[in-house]
């Protein structure tokens, strides 16, 4: 099969797919799904800034086993490209912010051995999130990484919503209910999500139309009562 230019070769010492699924179950899958939206949105115009899900990083060449796959990640510095996975050695540096999501087969991992490898590889903050509020205690948690260890963000709690402020995004990340949202301090508005960008663009068009048509009865009305 002929390949695309535009899409990479898989490389088959470093395949795409560990064999697992993106999420366990429906709270997992829109907690992820959610987060990568909003963030795609948020950088798309910056292509300095890599955001992807569920991507496989290899952080040791020519050992295979030696991988990760977040279920959330951003670089600062990387450039916004396709990829079909995150090879350490050839890019410029380990994630700044991963969030992994609580699911029954990966939460001990991610409090674990996750937690140790992400410190290692000099991954600036490590979020951790729990929309089912079973495995995580606060079900939000924002760690950054302070001379190799990392150390709990600040947390408010406000009429039952939890909110840590991301030093590396600028954002807050804010919890209620099992479900997360990104807002930003210097609007004070939440983040929109691909969908919600998109319908909020189409109301926005919509309103422009509907102005333009009156705009465009009243100068008729003007022309024929002149």
């Amino acid at each position: 099969m002929k390949q695309h230019p535009l899409i990479p070769a898989e490389d088959p010492l470093y395949p795409s797919s560990d064999g697992l699924p993106l999420a366990e179950n429906e709270w997992q899958l829109r907690a992820i799904h959610d987060a990568f939206g909003v963030l795609d949105v948020r950088y798309r115009d910056r292509p300095d800034i890599y955001v992807v899900a569920d991507l496989l990083i290899y952080y040791e060449e020519g050992n295979p086993r030696k991988s990760v796959a977040p279920d959330v990640f951003v670089v600062f510095g990387a450039a916004q490209q396709r990829r079909n996975v995150y090879k350490l050695w050839e890019e410029p540096k380990a994630p700044d912010f991963v969030l992994e999501v609580a699911s029954e087969n990966t939460w001990r991992e991610d409090l674990g051995r996750k937690r140790a490898l992400y410190a290692e590889l000099g991954v600036r903050e490590y979020w951790l999130f729990d929309p089912k509020d079973e495995y995580f205690d606060p079900p939000l948690q924002g760690l950054v990484l302070r001379e190799g260890t990392y150390r709990a963000l600040p947390a408010l709690v406000d009429s039952g919503a939890r909110k840590i402020r991301s030093e590396i995004l600028g954002l807050d990340l804010c919890a209620q209910s099992g479900v997360m949202r990104f807002r930003d301090p210097a609007t004070g508005q939440y983040l929109k999500s691909h969908a919600e960008a998109a319908a909020a663009e189409a109301e926005a068009t919509k309103a422009l139309r509907a102005a333009e048509a009156r705009i465009a009865e009243l100068e008729a009305r003007l022309r024929s009562s002149n």
